[in-house]
């Protein structure tokens, strides 16, 4: 591992240079990686694992026809290479178990006695694992249990394989019964195309993970935005510029600069006007949401998200009022106005 000082605290990453491509496809020469579920992550992983010549066979029900279809149209061939999930299981003996948490929990009674000795099960998330007073998930003693957590979207997995730049992942290996548990979890994380590896444990990651997806990541940087768009539009701000001043700038321009060099880079790359601003209304914003974090994490720490999490996504009707709730989210004007905004952007204006 290299040692890197992350603002001050050292730790200890796993990057390319010490445990190069050649090196994951040589641990996982003999392994066949059953890639279950073709939805967020799985279609993703298993392409960048495909192009990176590890052996990779998906699991996905048949009857669930967007997703099998879309196996297809990737190329994975219909028992060749794509099968039913208790074949797959049943073929591989790396199960990477990819579908939904709520997913998880259902489909386990049918994996588990699948899950014979030897074999390693793979996930991206610690939430069946952490939770398993909730889920029931508790895997045999015989087994590998490891995980590769992607910091992305499975869109943006694949897209960053494709650029070259790869993307940030974290690991842990929770159930070491065959004592290659650690080089299984190494090889598979360089294979699916991280940048570097950061290591965790099951139980941070979880809790990391659903504290940034409510938080900054999703729900409150959507919150935020519609928010501020909201007060331009009721103090008679048009919508175009309601949107580009709360919007457009930020993800055209200003975050750009943070991911290229930090926010001081960002604040340094804009006038001394907006500097000041930020620099005195930060610590008022940051103060005013402390108390939601706070109460956000220990929501997470105890159960009360996954709980929620699992009733409403286990429920029959799910898809149904997911929809609903997305539909609701792009036909708000603000989004409507979005819409309206990229449409005219050089790269979209070209093509008309």
């Amino acid at each position: 591992m290299a040692k890197i000082d992350f603002g001050g605290v050292v730790e200890e990453v796993v990057t390319r240079d010490e445990f190069p491509l050649s090196k994951a496809q040589q641990v996982l020469k003999n392994e066949v990686v059953a890639v279950i579920g073709y939805g967020v992550q799985g279609p993703a992983q298993s392409l960048n694992m495909r192009d990176n010549k590890i052996n990779v066979i998906i699991g996905q029900r048949q009857e669930e026809k967007v997703y099998w279809d879309k196996a297809i149209a990737d190329g994975w061939v219909p028992g060749k290479t794509l099968f039913n999930i208790e074949e797959a299981v049943q073929k591989g003996t790396i199960i990477q178990y990819l579908i939904s948490d709520a997913g998880q929990m259902a489909y386990w009674p049918k994996l588990k006695p699948l899950l014979t000795k030897g074999k390693a099960l793979y996930f991206s998330h610690g939430f069946s694992i952490v939770y398993k007073e909730q889920t029931k998930i508790i895997p045999p003693k015989d087994i590998d249990v490891i995980l590769v957590a992607p910091k992305g979207s499975g869109t943006s997995v694949r897209r960053n394989f494709l650029s070259g730049s790869g993307i940030n992942s974290s690991f842990a290996v929770f159930q070491d019964a065959t004592g290659k548990a650690m080089q299984r979890t190494l090889a598979l994380g360089i294979a699916v195309g991280s940048g570097f590896l950061f290591p965790t444990t099951f139980e941070k990651e979880v809790y990391s993970d659903l504290t940034g997806e409510r938080g900054t990541l999703m729900g409150a940087l959507a919150g935020i935005l519609e928010a501020q768009y909201n007060l331009l539009r009721k103090h008679g701000h048009s919508p175009s510029e309601s949107f580009n001043e709360t919007v457009e700038e930020l993800t055209q321009s200003l975050i750009r600069l943070v991911a290229e060099n930090g926010m001081d880079w960002m604040f340094a790359n804009c006038s001394t006007t907006a500097q000041r601003g930020a620099l005195d209304w930060m610590p008022k914003f940051r103060k005013a949401v402390e108390p939601v974090f706070e109460d956000l994490y220990n929501r997470v720490h105890n159960g009360e998200e996954t709980k929620r999490v699992l009733e409403v996504n286990g429920a029959p009707d799910y898809r149904e009022k997911l929809d609903k709730e997305l539909k609701q989210i792009r036909e708000s004007e603000m989004w409507r106005v979005g819409a309206a905004v990229r449409s005219l952007r050089p790269e979209n204006w070209k093509k008309k």
